[in-house]
């Protein structure tokens, strides 16, 4: 499914459905306020967010090169998968076999990602914890993330262009 572009309403969330699918996905590019793996929930550590912590927690799956970083209004190509603090999936470019781009630190993306994959050098690939005010926020993305969650992604960070 390929990224739907960006709104200039920071409340405007879409759904999409794929052609032969019944089932929404949620696209991470809407929005900035409002995982190598999805976690094992024996060492899932995101649920250490607190209702009033608020950012995004990196830790280093595979570092990159540690010296080429984006830099901001630069276009980022990654591999993502997002889950739920309950180890459920909720998208992947990875099993799409599609690389996700956006323009790192325009806004473009949810705040989580304009903030850890900025701070992600070249082949890096990373987990990054965004609280809800850093993802989706209080209204989540119906009938995809659910109001005031924190998600998990694992990121690869590329290559920058």
């Amino acid at each position: 499914m390929a990224p739907i572009a960006p709104t200039t309403s920071a409340s405007t969330v879409a759904n999409t459905k794929t052609k032969n699918s019944s089932t929404t996905q949620f696209n991470p590019v809407f929005t900035w306020k409002g995982k190598v793996l999805c976690l094992k929930k024996k060492n899932r550590r995101a649920n250490d967010f607190s209702r009033q912590s608020m950012g995004v927690q990196k830790e280093i799956i595979n570092p990159g090169d540690g010296a080429t970083y984006p830099k901001r209004g630069q276009m980022v190509v990654i591999h993502y998968t997002a889950c739920l603090t309950d180890g459920s999936e909720l998208d992947s470019s990875r099993s799409r076999g599609n690389p996700f781009k956006f323009r790192i630190g325009k806004g473009e993306v949810i705040k989580g990602w304009d903030e850890g994959v900025s701070k992600m050098s070249k082949g890096e690939r990373a987990k990054l914890v965004c609280s809800p005010d850093f993802a989706y926020g209080a209204r989540g993305y119906p009938g995809a993330i659910p109001n005031n969650a924190t998600l998990i992604f694992d990121i690869e960070l590329l290559k920058m262009e």
